[in-house]
């Protein structure tokens, strides 16, 4: 059966042993290539891909947390390939992840439950698969994240650098194609190389996170202090639909921090970024909130003063000043949840 998987990775490639497989997979035994990388399959949308000359990288690049947000998995799935047939030459450890593979198969964001509200221990006092599966996400982290590969002993130094990219597609397009959000950096500053590394891989729009989250990338930035982001690569499409030409510049970067190349960037300037920072949260407080807008407004919309924005039980939300925008505008959430962003620009 090891063996066997483990030539369906080879064969099919990451993202179908994943369908294929969508509860669970037992840890198999490493791939080792002719340049001694190891790549092993931890679970169904886990693998682990190991170099024999480590550079102190330690990279996460995860997707399909929603199941639907097919264009990252593909990315995903296409980067592995090129791991597997040793078109890319690996020095970052690597942990690439499926997030979902339940809700991806049945095409949905979720099946029971937002696993992107479920890290960071919010999985906790919840039995559905959902919470599970974000559990174990957590564990494979910590795992990776603590354990050097080479030596099987505890990094925890500062020579390590921890990243995370987490993966997205947005239900609604944006007048920013592309984002990323920052998540909240518990009192530390902003780094502005990582805003760097965005722009040079055409995502100039950051939306900067206000406080703690159940996000994958919260996660992996709270408990490991890991650059982490939720990067938006544009609109939800069915699998098959997406244009590569659109993720170039993304995927070349992930490529050269997999390869150890330096990645070309130009030094930060507020210029080159729509930066925005959260003014309110949009909670949904009753069964009668609804949301002014239409069906196709964009992420990042502005509004005019006085425009009332939301209808709920405690009034609502009217916009206070011109140029207040919209982001992950969703009437469709159960009462007591986010059901969207009111965001303004801002510098760093």
């Amino acid at each position: 059966m090891q063996t066997q998987l483990n030539n369906i990775l080879k064969q099919k490639g990451f993202l179908q042993l994943t369908r294929e497989n969508e509860q669970s997979i037992e840890k198999q035994p490493p791939i080792t290539t002719t340049k001694n990388t190891s790549i092993q399959l931890l679970d169904t949308g886990v693998l682990l891909v190991e170099p024999s000359d480590y550079n102190g990288t330690d990279l996460v690049i995860s997707s399909g947390v929603h199941g639907n947000e097919t264009a990252p998995i593909e990315i995903v799935d296409k980067l592995v390939e090129k791991i597997i047939n040793e078109k890319l030459t690996v020095s970052s450890r690597v942990l690439f992840i499926i997030g979902n593979p339940v809700a991806m198969n049945q095409s949905q964001r979720f099946d029971v439950e937002n696993m992107n509200r479920l890290f960071n221990g919010k999985h906790q006092d919840k039995d559905h698969h959902e919470a599970k599966r974000a559990e174990r996400l957590e564990h494979y982290v910590s795992e990776f994240y603590n354990t050097r590969a080479s030596s099987g002993s505890v990094s925890g130094t500062d020579s390590v650098t921890r990243l995370h990219y987490d993966l997205h597609t947005a239900i609604r397009p944006s007048k920013y194609k592309k984002f990323a959000i920052y998540p909240f950096p518990d009192g530390k500053p902003w780094d502005k190389s990582q805003l760097e590394f965005f722009l040079s891989s055409d995502i100039n729009t950051i939306l900067l996170g206000h406080q703690p989250a159940g996000t994958f990338s919260y996660f992996t930035s709270h408990q490991f202090n890991a650059h982490g982001f939720t990067v938006e690569l544009g609109k939800v499409k069915p699998f098959g639909e997406n244009d590569p030409q659109d993720f170039t510049h993304i995927t070349r970067n992930l490529e050269r921090l997999i390869e150890g190349k330096p990645v070309d960037t130009k030094t930060f300037d507020n210029q080159d970024f729509n930066l925005f920072q959260v003014k309110h949260e949009l909670l949904k407080q009753s069964e009668s909130f609804k949301l002014n807008i239409s069906q196709d407004v964009e992420n990042f919309t502005s509004f005019e003063q006085g425009y009332q924005l939301t209808d709920d039980a405690d009034g609502g939300y009217q916009v206070e000043a011109t140029g207040e925008a919209i982001v992950f505008p969703n009437e469709n959430v159960p009462v007591g949840q986010r059901a969207g962003l009111v965001v303004v620009k801002t510098r760093l």
